[in-house]
C-alpha cells in the first residue's frame, strides 16, 4: 500500500471515529450521562447557597451596611465561595457516593430515587438553616453552630416558638418552600440503564475513574484547599476575610458551621506560660480578708431579658425620650458603670457570666462536657455561710437547662412556671405569654411575694423572660407601650414598668433596706444605632448595684474609669457582704480593684475580647493563637482603625488575655472550676 493510500486510509478512519464520538456524545448528553449530571446538580447546591447569601443579605443590610462600605468585594466574595464550597461538598458527598458507587446493579428506578433524594434533602435542610440564620443572627451576632441542638433540648415549646417565627416570617418561609420545590424538580437524574454485557466493562471503568477522581476533590473541598500543608478550614478562618469578628456571618453559611462544629472538642488545653509565671499574671482562685463586721445583708440578683445599653436612657439618650424612665430613676440612685459588658451573646451564656463568674469562650458553657464539671457560684458560696438561696424563671421548669444549673451551683431551690401556676394569689396560665414564660409583671410580682418568706440573710435571683422575640406584650398593655418601626421597644417599656412595680412593693417589705440588688442583662439584643453594632459595642450591657441606703461602696453614681462586666458581679457581691473563704471566679471585684486593673472578656465568631483602659485587642485563641486587631475605644468608637502592632499596651493585654485563656481551657478540661478541685491537674 502506497503512502497515499496509507494517509487516506488513516484520515477515514479518522473521520469515522470523530463520527462516532460526536455521535455518542450526543447520545450520552440527550440521555444525561453521568458527567452532565453531576456538573447540573453541583451547579444548582452553589446557586441555593448563594440564592440564600442573597437572602441574608438583603434581610440584614442595615447591621452589615458598614461591612461592605470598608470590606473587599473581591475578599468577600472568595472568602464566601471558599465556604460555600465546603458546604456543597459536605452536603452532596452521599449523592456522588450514591451515583458512582461501582455497581451496575444500583442502576434501576429505585437506586435512581435513592440518589435523587440523597441530593435533595440535604440540600433542602442546607436552604432551611440558612434562610432561619436570616432571623437569628441578628439577636446572637454568629451562625448557627451544632451546640444549638444542646440549647434547646430542655425545651417544650418548640412547636409554638417556631410556629410563632413561621408566622412572622410568612414571606420568607413561602421562599423556602419555593426554593426546596425548585430543587426537586431541577435534579438532573442520570438515566442511562446498563444492560448490555459489552458495555460492563466501560461502566465499572469510567465510574471507578470518576470517584478516584471525585474523592479527592470531595475531600479538598470540605479541606479548603489542596495539599498537606493545608488544614481543614474552620469558623475562625472567616474573619481572614472580613475586617472584623461581627462581620464573619457575612461570608460563612450555615450548613458549614453547623456540620464543622459536630463533635468538635470546645477547649484545646493550652501552655503559653508555666504554672508559676501563670498564677502570677492571673488566678482566679480568690480570697478576701475577714472583715471585723460582715454586713450579711440579703443580695437580689436581676437579670433582664435582652437590655442592653443602648435601650437605657441613661446611658444612651434618646430624642424622642428615654424608654426606661424608672430605670433612669434608678441609676441616679445607683452605682453604675460607663463602660461595662456582658460575657456573651445569649440567655445560656448570661447566667453562668453572673451567677458564676464563668464567662463564655467557643461555646456556651451549658453545652459543653464542662458543664458536667463540680462548678459553684455566689448561691453556693452564700450557704456556706448559712444564707437561704433561691432561683426564678417564669418558663416551663428545666427551660435553658436553667434548673440544672441552678441546681449544680447551689441554689436551695427553683421556682419556675410549675411553682408559679400552684400559687393561689395568681392567674396560672393564664399569666403566660402564649411562647416563653409569664409575663414579667405578675412573676416579678411573684418573685418578691416569695422572698417575703424566705428567712434572712437570703440570696435569690430573678430572670425575666417578656422582653424577648416574638416581642408581644399583655393586651392591656398594648394602647400604652408601642413600638414604633421596632416592636422590641415596647416590650423594653413595658418591662421596665414591670421593674417600676417590682420596687413599688418591694419597697414596702421589711427585708428592703437590708438588700442590695444587682441588676443587669443577659446579653443584648439586636442593634439599631452604629456604635452598638460594633465588636465591642455588641456587648454593652448595664451592671448595676442599688443599695436603698446609698451607702458605700455603692453611693450612687455613674463610674467613669472602671471597666465593669458581668462575671464582677460574683466576687462584687462576695467581697460587699465580708465572705473570706477561697472561691473561683474570672472577673474581679469592683469595689476594691483600682481602675486600671479592671478589664473585660468575650467571644465573638471565634474570636477572643479583651478590653483594658482605652484599648480592646482581638485575639485568635482557638486557631492561631495571635492577635488580629487593636482598637481604641475611646477615640475610635466604631472600631475603624485597626492600629495593631502600633501601641505599648498591646503586649500586656495579650500577656493578660493569653493567661485568662489558659487558665479558663485547662481548668475546664480538668474539672479545675472550684477551690476544693483545683488540684485535678490531670
Amino acid at each position: 500500500m502506497s503512502p497515499k493510500e496509507i494517509f487516506q486510509n488513516i484520515r477515514c478512519k479518522s473521520a469515522a471515529y470523530c463520527k462516532k464520538a460526536r455521535s455518542w456524545m450526543r447520545k450520552e448528553i440527550e440521555e444525561k450521562n453521568l458527567a452532565v449530571s453531576i456538573a447540573l446538580n453541583i451547579a444548582l447546591a452553589y446557586t441555593l447557597l448563594i440564592v440564600c447569601q442573597f437572602i441574608f443579605i438583603f434581610m440584614n443590610y442595615d447591621l452589615y451596611s458598614e461591612a461592605f462600605a470598608h470590606n473587599s468585594w473581591w475578599l468577600l466574595t472568595k472568602g464566601s465561595l471558599l465556604f460555600d464550597t465546603s458546604a456543597v461538598c459536605y452536603l452532596n458527598a452521599l449523592y456522588i457516593l450514591c451515583l458512582l458507587f461501582p455497581l451496575h446493579y444500583k442502576e434501576g428506578k429505585i437506586m435512581q430515587g435513592i440518589t435523587k433524594w440523597a441530593f435533595v434533602i440535604p440540600n433542602a435542610l442546607g436552604v432551611i438553616v440558612n434562610l432561619c440564620d436570616c432571623v437569628y443572627v441578628p439577636f446572637t451576632g454568629r451562625r448557627t453552630t451544632w451546640s444549638v441542638f444542646r440549647e434547646f433540648r430542655n425545651e417544650e415549646n418548640l412547636g409554638t416558638v417556631f410556629g410563632n417565627a413561621a408566622l412572622d416570617h410568612w414571606w420568607l418561609v413561602l421562599i423556602g418552600i419555593a426554593i426546596i420545590w425548585l430543587v426537586y424538580r431541577l435534579y438532573t437524574p442520570a438515566i442511562k440503564q446498563y444492560t448490555d454485557k459489552r458495555e460492563m466493562k466501560g461502566y465499572y471503568l469510567w465510574h471507578v475513574s470518576a470517584l478516584l477522581i471525585m474523592a479527592p476533590m470531595l475531600v479538598f473541598g470540605m479541606r479548603g484547599g489542596i495539599g498537606k500543608d493545608v488544614r481543614p478550614i474552620t469558623l475562625s478562618n472567616a474573619n481572614a476575610y472580613v475586617s472584623s469578628p461581627t462581620e464573619a456571618p457575612i461570608v460563612l453559611n450555615t450548613p458549614f458551621t453547623i456540620i464543622r462544629t459536630i463533635g468538635k472538642k470546645v477547649f484545646k488545653e493550652k501552655h503559653y506560660f508555666e504554672e508559676n509565671e501563670l498564677v502570677k499574671i492571673f488566678n482566679p482562685i480568690q480570697q478576701f480578708a475577714p472583715q471585723e463586721k460582715p454586713n450579711r445583708k440579703n443580695v437580689v440578683v436581676i437579670i433582664v431579658e435582652s437590655f442592653g445599653k443602648e435601650y437605657i436612657g441613661a446611658y444612651n439618650p434618646r430624642s424622642g425620650g428615654s424608654l426606661t424612665p424608672f430605670l433612669d430613676s434608678l441609676i441616679k440612685r445607683s452605682r453604675s458603670y460607663r463602660y461595662s459588658y456582658g460575657n456573651g451573646k445569649k440567655s445560656i451564656d448570661g447566667m453562668p457570666s453572673i451567677l458564676s463568674s464563668i464567662p463564655m469562650f467557643v461555646e456556651p458553657f451549658f453545652t459543653t462536657e464542662a458543664s458536667l464539671n463540680r462548678v459553684s457560684g455566689i448561691a453556693g458560696e452564700l450557704g456556706k455561710i448559712g444564707y437561704n438561696t433561691a432561683f426564678f424563671h417564669g418558663a416551663p421548669n428545666g427551660s435553658m437547662g436553667f434548673q440544672a444549673f441552678a441546681n449544680a451551683t447551689g441554689f436551695d431551690r427553683y421556682y419556675g412556671l410549675d411553682e408559679y401556676c400552684d400559687s393561689p394569689n395568681h392567674n396560672g396560665m393564664d399569666d403566660h405569654d402564649g411562647t416563653w414564660a409569664i409575663w414579667d409583671e405578675p412573676f416579678l410580682q411573684y418573685y418578691a411575694e416569695c422572698m417575703n418568706g424566705m428567712q434572712e440573710p437570703f440570696m435569690t435571683s430573678v430572670f425575666t423572660a417578656s422582653s424577648h422575640d416574638p416581642f408581644n406584650i399583655p393586651d392591656e398593655y398594648r394602647g400604652r407601650f408601642r413600638g414604633g418601626s421596632d416592636p422590641f421597644l415596647k416590650c423594653v417599656q413595658y418591662t421596665d414598668y414591670a421593674l417600676e412595680r417590682f420596687f413599688a412593693y418591694a419597697e414596702r417589705q421589711p427585708w428592703y433596706k437590708n438588700t442590695l440588688f444587682v441588676i443587669t442583662a443577659d446579653h443584648t439584643n439586636h442593634s439599631n444605632e452604629a456604635r452598638y453594632k460594633t465588636a465591642a459595642g455588641w456587648f454593652e450591657v448595664p451592671v448595676i448595684f442599688f443599695s436603698p441606703n446609698g451607702e458605700a461602696p455603692f453611693t450612687p453614681g455613674m463610674d467613669e474609669e472602671k471597666i465593669a462586666q458581668q462575671i464582677d458581679i460574683m466576687p462584687t457581691v462576695l467581697e460587699y457582704i465580708g465572705y473570706d473563704k477561697p472561691f473561683l471566679a474570672f472577673g474581679k471585684s469592683l469595689i476594691s480593684t483600682p481602675a486600671e486593673e479592671t478589664y473585660a472578656v468575650n467571644f465573638t465568631n471565634e474570636v477572643h475580647q479583651y478590653y483594658q483602659g482605652d484599648y480592646v485587642l482581638q485575639f485568635d485563641g482557638v486557631e492561631e493563637d495571635k492577635s488580629v486587631a487593636l482598637y481604641n475605644l475611646r477615640n475610635d468608637q466604631l472600631m475603624r482603625n485597626n492600629i495593631l502592632g502600633q501601641e505599648a499596651v498591646q503586649e500586656d493585654m495579650e500577656r493578660k488575655l493569653k493567661a485568662i485563656i489558659q487558665q479558663y481551657n485547662n481548668r475546664m478540661l480538668h474539672d479545675r472550676l472550684t477551690p476544693e478541685t483545683d488540684n485535678n491537674k490531670n
